[in-house]
């Protein structure tokens, strides 16, 4: 697993993120769709909230405040990291993250992007220090180590990619 190519990859990912906020509204921005999904807004607080949260996740690990564990990782969890995919059809989000999300206005979702790509960069370049037996418990996927939070945050942050076009398509439908 080569940390660099995540980063990079997380790095185009963000732009795809930077790039939509440059061409929508504050008002589409903060728009809901009217069958009740999350707004634009709502769907950057949550990815770059939780993105936060799991790098917090990946630095326990790297300075040895997880969890001591040799148990290997949940089939379901190597599943989605090898392949970069979680499964098909909507995937609920955990209720602890669910109740952070709120809708935030587009000069918040530049704040957190910069933080975000701040601590991501101060992380990637600690992940060699971890012990892969370090590891932190995520919600669904059980426990991971540092690698494999590093890798969790790039294959979250590409879904809601998907999510983002869906959103703009009902907005686009709705006008």
């Amino acid at each position: 697993m080569s940390i660099e190519r995540h980063y990079k990859s997380l790095l185009k990912i963000i732009a795809v993120y930077e790039n939509l906020l440059k061409k929508v509204s504050e008002e589409e921005f903060i728009q809901s769709p009217q069958d009740g999904g999350w707004s634009y807004s709502e769907t950057y607080s949550h990815i770059f909230q939780s993105n936060l949260l799991s790098l917090h996740a990946t630095e326990k690990c790297i300075v040895g405040t997880g969890v001591l564990s040799r148990k290997g990782i949940h089939w379901m969890a190597w599943l989605i990291l090898f392949f970069g995919r979680f499964p098909p059809g909507k995937i609920k989000v955990p209720e602890r993250l669910a109740s952070m999300v709120t809708k935030i206005s587009r000069e918040d979702a530049l704040n957190l992007i910069a933080k975000f790509k701040i601590r991501l960069g101060e992380i990637k370049s600690k992940i060699h220090k971890a012990s892969p037996y370090q590891k932190s418990k995520h919600p669904r996927l059980g426990l991971l180590n540092a690698k494999e939070w590093f890798r969790f945050i790039e294959v979250h942050t590409s879904h809601h990619t998907r999510q983002l076009k869906r959103i703009g398509r009902k907005l686009r439908v709705e006008s």
